[in-house]
């Protein structure tokens, strides 16, 4: 007798959901509850060797951020331990185990702890202060670091579940790079710019957030056996304790979520609108400033300048790229004068500022120039009237040279001094010297001198 039922089991569309479902199933090569445990649980603990890897790993990475790097970067997070707890906490509030949850949270802090303090030593001990792009790249969070932290999450568990362990976890801690912005904190402890610190440390935080939440919805998605109580009124603790903890622990971030998200789109929409609404014959951009927290665009242009009635007709179509409620601040070049404090940090601000720069580089040579010919000047008319008062007081004078030296000590010392050599038809007495030494001295206001007598040679003709 023919069976309908299997002509309906062999209909197309069921063939292709059997497909479907055979090619995309997580069961087929998922390792037993027992095993998947056992390896999280291994990861978890930071004792004996891990925390030295741990501390090499933030050394390498450090250095990494330090010499802008990016290949040395990535080989610190292959070797880092530190998304064992984080794996952790996701699988204790999974199978409802309070003490392993406990375990990885105490654990992770540690590894938090040390990973500050070897980075915040390295930056401080390293010659190179300067932040890098690798480092300011790790400052702000956006939405894509929480999309990169969950997927990589999810990723990484499916991977861990496999009967054959893969690759895949050195990839997720690529992927969501743990070990940049703790070391990034650290080097804003180090630097003493907290607003490094702040940023890098949140999104650090975020991280290990959604990291554990995806470890969590993965491992419930597996359907991990949970763990039974002897006492139902425990169990029941528990189980609340927990349900808390992963409420606490998701309510903030699903609100940082969406407060990133808003960012995001706010500063997607803004740069759309600068490019929309300011592409002008004769006026350019020099410089963008979105501030999604206060709604603020602020702009700095170079070129023709944009007149009032124009930037009231571009405001009005805020609300046409929904920004509604932002705030357009326009700098730009009036009258033929550049405001500088205006444009910043602008090109033309830093055009501007490099030439006064050479002008007054050149200026201050010209002074200088100008004081050592003048200084010249006075000391050839001041040779002059020593040589016309050293004549008047000495009749036998006939020549007279007066200058600038350096005497040299035997131990290398140097001093600047001032000589006159004197030369007369007969030889000077000791008295007669030692008189013009004197005088020479009060004349010149000074000590350092050195004088030279000479008797004049006549050549006695033959």
């Amino acid at each position: 007798m023919h069976d309908p039922q299997l002509n309906f089991d062999k209909s197309p569309a069921r063939r292709v959901r059997a497909a479907i479902t055979e090619r995309f199933s997580l069961r087929r090569d998922k390792a037993d509850d027992e095993e998947i445990e056992k390896r999280i649980r291994d990861g978890v603990d930071l004792s004996g060797a891990t925390p030295w890897i741990l501390m090499f790993a933030i050394v390498v990475a450090s250095v990494g951020l330090n010499i802008n790097s990016t290949a040395v970067i990535i080989g610190a997070m292959l070797i880092s331990p530190i998304m064992g707890p984080i794996m952790g906490a996701g699988l204790g509030i999974a199978v409802f185990d309070f003490d392993l949850v406990k375990r990885s949270l105490k654990n992770l802090g540690i590894a938090t702890l040390i990973s500050l303090a070897v980075s915040a030593l390295y930056f401080a001990i390293s010659p190179l202060r300067e932040a890098q792009s690798e480092l300011l790249a790790r400052t702000t969070p956006t939405i894509w670091d929480v999309l990169i932290a969950i997927f990589g999450g999810l990723a990484g568990v499916i991977g861990l579940t496999r009967t054959n362990r893969s690759n895949i976890i050195p990839g997720v801690a690529i992927a969501t790079a743990l070990m940049p912005p703790v070391c990034t904190a650290g080097y804003g402890i180090a630097t003493g710019q907290w607003h490094f610190f702040g940023g890098a440390l949140y999104l650090y935080l975020i991280n290990c957030v959604f990291i554990a939440l995806a470890t969590f919805i993965g491992l419930r998605v597996l359907k991990l056996k949970r763990h039974g109580f002897a006492d139902e009124r425990v169990e029941r603790r528990v189980k609340f304790s927990l349900s808390a903890l992963a409420l606490v622990t998701a309510l903030p971030s699903a609100y940082l979520a969406t407060n990133l998200v808003k960012d995001e789109l706010f500063r997607s929409r803004a740069k759309i609108f600068v490019g929309q609404e300011f592409s002008l014959p004769y006026t350019h951009v020099a410089e963008t400033k979105i501030d999604p927290d206060q709604r603020i665009i602020e702009l700095s242009l170079i070129g023709a300048p944009v007149n009032v009635e124009t930037l009231r007709i571009i405001e009005s179509r805020l609300a046409m790229q929904q920004l509604e409620g932002a705030k357009i601040i326009v700098h730009q070049i009036g009258d033929n004068k550049v405001d500088v404090t205006a444009l910043k940090a602008s090109l033309l601000s830093d055009l501007y500022r490099d030439s006064q720069e050479v002008v007054q580089k050149k200026d201050d040579e010209i002074q200088k120039m100008r004081k050592e010919l003048l200084a010249r000047k006075t000391q050839d008319a001041n040779a002059v009237d020593i040589a016309n008062e050293l004549r008047a007081q000495q009749t036998d004078v006939t020549g007279v040279f007066v200058g600038e030296g350096v005497e040299v000590a035997a131990d290398g010392g140097k001093r600047s001094m001032l000589a006159l050599n004197v030369s007369s038809k007969r030889p000077l007495s000791k008295g007669d010297r030692l008189r013009i030494e004197n005088w020479f001295k009060v004349r010149l206001k000074t000590d350092a001198v050195v004088l030279n007598f000479y008797v004049e040679r006549r050549v006695r003709k033959t």
